[in-house]
């Protein structure tokens, strides 16, 4: 009677670790990742489109005792878009969960080649169904305490965020928005209105207009595109090599799966400007959007779609972070899920 109970135990691992997969498979993996130069481990201020507080960075190359990161630089090499990545990537971010996946399939294999199949513990379809409900119960209550946790972990790198005075302020009313004229459009919805962001609490503050926004909504929309094209070169001309380095590892974990996600049609719908400033020759901007899109993944070998559906939009919120130096475009530096 031990064996259906492994097998129960081994299933419901194998799905709490291929779930964010193939949830999260938008760009940026559902995680937060990226630089914000000295701020980096720090929370940007709330904003109207992103009440709550920022993840804290999932993925970064910029170490907490090294404030400064490096944007040019890339630590570590990743093999081509569609190859298998060493490092990195959504799933390699659970290591403990990859190797019970392992160890799952091997036992599952022993058991075809000995002769007791994939499923011999179980008898009949009634005992499956049970199987799978069992499942379900198990992921639900491990879901939970594993969020738990994180929000535990998370508190003490925003200490004090929701109080006044502390790094989430409202941005409402501050600073100059754009888009208020009538007939100002994107698309098939009003044009976003960004608001100003709070006072830095380092560096310089600078202002933000409607072209350094405009730019705001056309990387959005340029990464989305290269990212269901897997054009790793039409992304380098809009993100960091960080960003474009943790997108191609994230791909060639879904290529390794057999999978492949499109995201396509996104409209932003909303944004806030939560805070930028300068930092030497480097400036910053970090902006809440709000956006709907298309987000399918598919099976590569015969492409039925596995996870979303095509004739219904999704709506993400997210913190994104640009940068540029002296004057040049700006690129996409970092993104933050929302708490």
């Amino acid at each position: 009677m031990r064996r259906p109970a492994f097998l129960l135990a081994a299933f419901a691992a194998a799905v709490l670790a291929l779930a964010p997969a193939l949830a999260d498979a938008r760009p940026g993996g559902g995680s937060s990742m990226g630089s914000r130069g000295s701020r980096t481990w720090s929370a940007p201020p709330s904003t109207n489109t992103a009440p709550g507080t920022a993840r804290q960075m999932d993925r970064s190359m910029t170490e907490p005792s090294r404030p400064g990161g490096s944007y040019g630089q890339t630590p570590y090499n990743r093999p081509p878009i569609g190859q298998t990545s060493p490092a990195g990537g959504m799933f390699s971010r659970s290591p403990f969960m990859a190797g019970l996946l392992g160890g799952l399939i091997g036992t599952g294999l022993g058991g075809l080649l000995f002769g007791h199949g994939l499923f011999g513990g179980f008898t009949g379809f009634g005992s499956f169904l049970g199987f799978l409900l069992q499942i379900a119960i198990i992921v639900l209550i491990a879901r939970f305490v594993l969020n738990a946790i994180r929000r535990r972990q998370q508190q003490p790198a925003y200490a004090g965020a929701g109080a006044p005075g502390g790094m989430a302020r409202q941005t409402q009313g501050q600073g100059q928005g754009y888009g208020q004229g009538p007939g100002d459009r994107i698309g098939h919805g009003p044009r976003p209105n960004y608001g100003g962001g709070g006072a830095a609490p380092a560096g310089q503050p600078i202002q933000i207009g409607p072209a350094d926004f405009q730019a705001f909504e056309n990387a959005l929309k340029v990464v989305n595109e290269a990212w269901s094209r897997q054009d790793e070169r039409a992304m380098r001309a809009v993100a960091t090599p960080e960003m474009v380095q943790f997108f191609g590892n994230d791909l060639a974990d879904l290529a390794r799966r057999g999978w492949r996600n499109e995201t396509r049609d996104t409209v932003l719908e909303k944004g806030d400007l939560a805070e930028a400033w300068r930092e030497g020759e480097r400036e910053f901007a970090t902006v809440a959007m709000r956006f709907s899109q298309i987000d399918v993944t598919r099976r590569v070998s015969d492409g039925a779609v596995v996870e979303g559906d095509l004739n219904r939009r999704q709506t993400v919120t997210e913190l994104w972070t640009f940068t540029r130096s002296q004057g040049g475009p700006w690129m996409l530096a970092a993104i933050q899920q929302t708490g």
